[in-house]
């Protein structure tokens, strides 16, 4: 049962909305384990794609997708390679390194969010200036960061978008994960990473303006690219299954999101998204937003929050309308005019698709 605390929580981290996952996990894993591993590779896998333990429990699946990705992606934190999972926004990047953490490390709270301004103490270490102003460079004035802990305690560590982080300070890595030593020149020592010790960085390969890793940090990454859900099937059950735990966390009902609403509007993204109809018998013109699995949770998501507080508490064309738009629209000129082309061409002659026509052309 979970603590009071825990219960107001808006999202718990994955080691404690999992708890019993992993401690079950824990008490049947008779695998080998890496060293200062909780888990062993195979248990962290069945942790990810889910199964039933011989004692009868039931694994939630956190990742639907080729296995082979996530056995790559398992291995290789089990060697002395980082890892880099690379692809674009909404492919549960950051929701595979958070898990992967919570199953190897039991704390995923280890991470460094890239961003362009970030500094390189960010990556190595910093200093408590009033400490420091006091008694000059001392153990007691550094401030250790998120890499810098889990190089001490065997841990691994995250960042979170990588290819926004200034060029520079990305280098700042490359002898950390090479000769896995953070040096402390201000204090004539170095911190010598523990053995569990590894990194998980993400990266989008659609943005622009970032800056690319150079060949000697790429080199010391595997790099595992996260692919868009391969059929409609797989990304109806994605969206469902991750409407179902947010919902639960903000108490409305799962009856707010019926099905056949979650399959409409990821029929929708799927189709613009590859800029044909799923039949292929009809070409579209596909917007500039991402349309990704994600971004389709929220809309459903939303649509969830309408209808249950503003509506007859089930999901309806107008609820689902209301998100989608914007959704869509992410430029106004372009994005606009391929909305309007797909919902003249393809909603409107849609059989039983004329509720959500008249709901989406209203907001227009």
């Amino acid at each position: 049962m979970k603590k009071d605390s825990e219960k107001s929580v808006l999202r718990l981290k994955a080691e404690l909305a999992f708890a019993s996952e992993l401690e079950a996990l824990s008490k049947t894993d008779t695998h080998a384990k890496p060293a200062n591993w909780l888990r062993s590779p195979w248990a962290v896998l069945t942790y990810l794609l889910g199964g039933t333990l011989d004692d009868g429990t039931v694994i939630e699946p956190k990742y639907y997708g080729p296995r082979r990705l996530m056995e790559i992606a398992v291995a290789t934190l089990a060697t002395d390679r980082a890892l880099m999972l690379l692809g674009i926004p909404g492919t549960a990047k950051t929701w595979v390194s958070e898990h992967l953490a919570a199953a190897i490390s039991g704390d995923s709270s280890l991470l460094v969010q890239g961003t362009a301004g970030l500094a390189e103490e960010a990556l190595r270490y910093g200093w408590n200036y009033a400490q420091l102003l006091a008694d000059g460079p001392s153990e007691k004035a550094l401030v250790a960061s998120p890499v810098m802990r889990a190089m001490e305690d065997g841990k691994i560590v995250r960042i979170e978008e990588l290819t926004r982080i200034p060029s520079d300070v990305q280098d700042s890595l490359i002898t950390l994960l090479s000769e896995k030593i953070l040096p402390v020149p201000e204090l004539n020592s170095e911190v010598q990473a523990t053995k569990g010790f590894n990194l998980i960085a993400t990266a989008n390969s659609r943005d622009r303006g970032v800056n690319e890793l150079s060949s000697a940090l790429r080199r010391r990454f595997n790099t595992v690219v996260m692919p868009l859900p391969a059929s409609l099937d797989e990304e109806v059950r994605i969206v469902q299954a991750r409407v179902e735990q947010i919902g639960q966390t903000l108490e409305l009902p799962p009856s707010a999101a019926p099905l056949e609403e979650i399959r409409r509007l990821v029929t929708i993204f799927r189709e613009l998204r590859s800029g044909k109809t799923e039949d292929g018998k009809q070409k579209l013109k596909s917007p500039t937003s991402t349309l990704s699995t994600a971004e389709a949770i929220s809309v459903i998501q939303n649509g969830q929050s309408l209808a249950t507080h503003f509506g007859n508490g089930v999901i309806q064309a107008n609820d689902l309308a209301a998100s989608l738009s914007g959704a869509v629209v992410k430029d106004p000129n372009q994005d606009q005019t391929a909305w309007m082309e797909y919902l003249e061409t393809v909603v409107k002659e849609r059989d039983g698709w004329k509720d959500l026509y008249r709901a989406c052309k209203e907001l227009l």
